[in-house]
């Protein structure tokens, strides 16, 4: 089985660099670089100045703000303001695409849409050099994928938005989409077991083209359950779907790993997410961690907002009192300080340039 694994990853490899040769940078491990942890989930860029409180509070620096763009807000100048709001704030995007809704249900994405996106994507002034990008939303939910469940037609869909996001800039970190690890088998629902199985036999190599994985650890039953609880439906489901996939598809072991939805649903004591974010989130690989939602005060997700009327909640304060790291991501090169020399040594620089240029000097 090693071998095959080993040869099927070759086979990608070989196949990526004779579809891509133009592409020459690879996406960065972020977590080869001191990397602040601390995250929040936002619905709108008026909560950027909140959650860089509460994710860069405590001496941190570099947290992350998940949120998402449709297709329908591809406004270049409003989300050029957003990613420079970003870069001022040291905050790193983790940005999830999504179409529109219809009839109660998203609809599926277009692949004549690639392009639009990763053009638009690519305009983009990214803060850092890693341009983190989900592809959609739990497709194992009928409601998310056009009132449809189609495992072929995600792994199709994704391979085929990740090769134009590749081609447009290596600099993509793509992820896949967050799913139901509680879903069951139903008109409406598909278990991540039975989707992943169809992803893979539609693509064999399918879950080795991310660049990290993406998971939505809720503490179930109801959104309320004990930190302590283990398995699929817990905190920590994300070590039960990496070990399936790791184990049956290919998943590469050590994985960037992206919490980008968790969270408790109820009332709860806020030294829960103390518990979590210090002894249960501790995984070597983990790279953020970024519970839903910072600011929602309508149902149904009021219940887990970390701000309500506009005033933070126990939740907010506790986590903004946790002591966090000064993240030191690779800054994008629209972000990266000019050279030294250009203030100190130019002078010298074009007293030298004019030396060379004398008609007395010869080689």
């Amino acid at each position: 089985m090693k071998g095959y694994l080993i040869y099927l990853i070759s086979l990608n490899i070989l196949a990526f660099s004779l579809f891509f040769p133009k592409t020459t940078k690879a996406t960065t491990n972020p977590l080869s670089q001191p990397n602040n942890k601390y995250g929040i989930h936002i619905i709108s860029e008026n909560d950027l100045e909140s959650a860089e409180k509460l994710v860069n509070s405590s001496n941190g620096s570099w947290g992350y703000v998940t949120f998402v763009i449709r297709e329908d807000e591809r406004d270049l100048a409003r989300w050029t303001n957003v990613f420079q709001k970003l870069s001022e704030l040291k905050l790193i995007p983790i940005v999830r695409l999504a179409t529109t809704t219809q009839n109660l249900s998203w609809q599926k994405p277009n692949t004549s849409e690639t392009k639009q996106w990763a053009k638009f994507l690519s305009q983009l002034p990214w803060p850092i050099q890693n341009r983190y990008i989900i592809l959609f939303n739990e497709p194992n939910h009928a409601k998310e994928w056009g009132g449809d469940i189609n495992p072929t037609e995600y792994a199709h869909i994704a391979r085929i938005y990740w090769e134009e996001l590749k081609k447009a800039s290596f600099d993509f970190f793509v992820l896949p989409a967050g799913f139901d690890l509680s879903a069951t088998n139903s008109k409406d629902t598909l278990s991540v077991e039975s989707y992943w199985q169809q992803m893979f036999l539609a693509d064999e190599l399918i879950f080795t083209i991310f660049d990290g994985w993406n998971s939505h650890s809720y503490p179930n039953p109801n959104f309320c359950g004990n930190p302590k609880d283990t398995g699929r439906s817990s905190l920590t489901g994300y070590l039960w779907e990496t070990n399936i996939l790791e184990n049956q598809y290919f998943l590469l072991p050590n994985t960037p790993l992206f919490i980008t939805e968790t969270g408790w649903g109820c009332d709860i004591n806020p030294n829960v997410y103390q518990e979590a974010f210090e002894t249960i989130w501790v995984q070597p690989n983990i790279v953020a961690v970024t519970p839903f939602i910072l600011n929602y005060e309508h149902f149904p997700f009021n219940h887990f907002s970390w701000l309500k009327n506009n005033e933070t909640t126990p939740t907010y304060t506790l986590v903004q009192s946790l002591a966090k790291i000064k993240g030191e991501p690779i800054l994008s090169k629209s972000q990266q300080p000019l050279p030294q020399f250009i203030s100190s040594d130019f002078p010298k620089l074009l007293l030298d340039y004019k030396t060379w240029l004398s008609p007395n000097v010869s080689l």
